[in-house]
């Protein structure tokens, strides 16, 4: 009997001893798995973040803020103050501030939103919903030592918590109006404490808007602009360190002792569960960071045109290869009118020299070519492509009738060795490789609202001359650009607001742009007279002759 006893107390002792090093196993692998899914994470965020059109949306967020004039700031002020209400992460506002607003204005919105919005949360749980934030509070395991420890000191525990990410800005501004601080002390410190932060944030937004917008900077500015922010970030996270050691030292004197009954496992984070969630969504971030890439050019398309840095990618070639366009010259001159108005049942009937040209196209000496050529074959392909698309599934209204897959996305169309798609064709070969924002007044979707087809094709020894004349037709039709001088009122096709990034980058601004074509408008913007901007109704109907009393 002894012998048994023995022998099942030897194999409860393995088996206590297997699972012992189990969990050891599991205690040294778990840390790996975590840190690594985390790793993929952060990297696979950085590679969506990099698709995602955040240039455009930035710059259209600033002109809807320079539309609304003094009240701009105030009403990104009043959507930070409701975000931070309803538990919408701050930081992403304060990033967006930064690149909106600038280093110094950006400080001082964000600084005064925050607080405001700190304030009204605080007045909220203190005197309007304090039952249903206690019953919250009650699941952060912090909040008793806290409670305590504010019950204490007062504000310095809330401007050290400020200081230290011990506490979500958003949850602090509820769970601090149920501690016993009082009103203005707690704003005071909210406000003073929260400044450095805000200050890093607003950095890291400035400096990220001056790298996307491809900033015309030195070598010296920019080595100014990443020590300012190398110190920012450094001087910040020594604050949040001490200010992290501090209030973990006065919140260990408020917490309660563990029991010994086996609570205190029981309270201690589960590092398995911990690990598998972080895998899983290291999981979710790679298919996300995935699906990105294989739908990178819809997905920067999100709020409109991609932005781009203009700049020129090729060389003239004097006396180098040459391209033919007569085919396509024939094309224009048959069945396209001076106002840019196209038969398409004519051209139904009689495709056979747009097909040839396009068939061309195919054969065409692309990579070989200079500059010159290059961009004349270009906005020449993507206009002659235009035409076909629209054949093929004529009779239409609107381009917009078109399948969207079938339409400006579609990967079918040949020039020398590539396949292209037309965005692919305006925005992955000229926008960027083209310091020409002119050429958004000779690309031509087959609508109203487009620029016109001119009567000729674009040729590499005219291509200035063309272009020139191209946007000077536009600005001084009003179905493109009308300037109201008495009223100090600009109108605008809604190109400028769509592309508004490549006119800032070789004028300053899409007023000054077009105020190159506008004597008026540049005598008003000289005498510092910047006028409110009225965009022009986009008309997407087809520029067929049939629509000829449309515009």
């Amino acid at each position: 009997m002894a012998q048994v006893v023995q022998h099942a107390e030897g194999r409860v002792d393995r088996d206590e001893s297997t699972a012992g090093r189990s969990r050891t196993s599991r205690q040294h692998v778990t840390p790996w798995i975590k840190w690594i899914s985390v790793a993929v994470i952060i990297v696979g965020i950085v590679q969506i973040i990099w698709l995602l059109p955040i240039e455009t949306g930035v710059r259209l967020l600033r002109r809807w803020i320079d539309e609304l004039g003094m009240w701009g700031p105030i009403a990104f002020g009043l959507i930070y103050v409701v975000a931070a209400i309803f538990f919408i992460p701050g930081s992403a506002l304060t990033l967006v501030a930064g690149a909106v607003f600038g280093l110094l204005w950006g400080t001082v919105i964000v600084s005064v939103a925050s607080t405001v919005a700190a304030a009204i949360a605080f007045l909220i749980a203190r005197y309007l919903a304090r039952s249903a934030v206690e019953r919250k509070a009650r699941q952060y395991p912090k909040f008793a030592a806290v409670d305590e420890a504010v019950g204490r000191e007062g504000w310095k525990i809330i401007a050290l918590l400020r200081l230290s990410p011990a506490i979500p800005y958003s949850v602090g501004n509820y769970l601090y109006g149920l501690t016993a601080v009082r009103f203005w002390p707690y704003v005071l410190a909210s406000w003073l404490a929260m400044l450095p932060g805000t200050f890093m944030y607003v950095y890291l937004g400035h400096l990220g808007r001056t790298s996307l917008a491809g900033a015309d900077r030195t070598s010296g500015q920019w080595a100014m602009l990443i020590a300012g922010l190398i110190a920012t970030v450094a001087v910040t996270v020594y604050i949040t360190y001490i200010a992290r050691r501090a209030i973990r030292s006065r919140l260990a004197e408020s917490q309660q002792k563990p029991s010994e009954n086996g609570d205190q496992t029981m309270n201690q984070p589960n590092g398995t569960r911990g690990a598998f969630v972080a895998a899983a969504l290291a999981v979710l971030i790679v298919a996300a960071t995935a699906f990105s890439y294989a739908n990178k050019m819809r997905l920067r398309m999100l709020f409109g045109p991609p932005g781009v840095t203009l700049k020129e990618a090729y060389e003239p070639k004097p006396g180098g290869p040459t391209f033919d366009h007569s085919a396509f010259d024939e094309v224009v001159k048959t069945h396209v009118d001076a106002d840019g108005w196209v038969d398409y049942e004519g051209l139904r009937l009689d495709p056979a020299k747009l097909d040839a040209y396009i068939a061309s196209l195919a054969n065409a000496p692309f990579d070989k070519l200079g500059r010159d050529e290059k961009l004349a074959l270009l906005i020449n392909a993507y206009n002659a492509f235009t035409l076909r698309l629209i054949l093929d599934h004529y009779p239409l209204k609107s381009i917009k009738d078109i399948p969207a897959n079938k339409r400006w996305d579609d990967q079918r169309w040949k020039v020398g060795k590539h396949t292209w798609s037309l965005n692919q064709i305006e925005h992955e070969q000229i926008r960027p490789k083209f310091k020409e924002p002119r050429i958004h007044f000779a690309l031509v979707c087959a609508a109203v609202g487009c620029p016109i087809l001119r009567t000729e094709p674009y040729a590499a020894d005219r291509i200035d001359e063309q272009l020139e004349q191209a946007t000077r037709y536009a600005h001084s039709h009003d179905s493109w650009f009308r300037f109201e001088s008495e009223k100090n009122v600009v109108h605008l096709t809604s190109l400028y607001k769509w592309y508004g990034g490549d006119f800032e980058q070789t004028a300053g601004s899409v007023e000054q742009f077009a105020a190159r074509y506008s004597p008026d408008l540049k005598a008003a913007l000289d005498a510092d007279k910047k006028p409110s901007i009225q965009w022009i109704e986009y008309d997407w109907s087809l520029n067929s002759a049939a629509n000829k009393d449309k515009r």
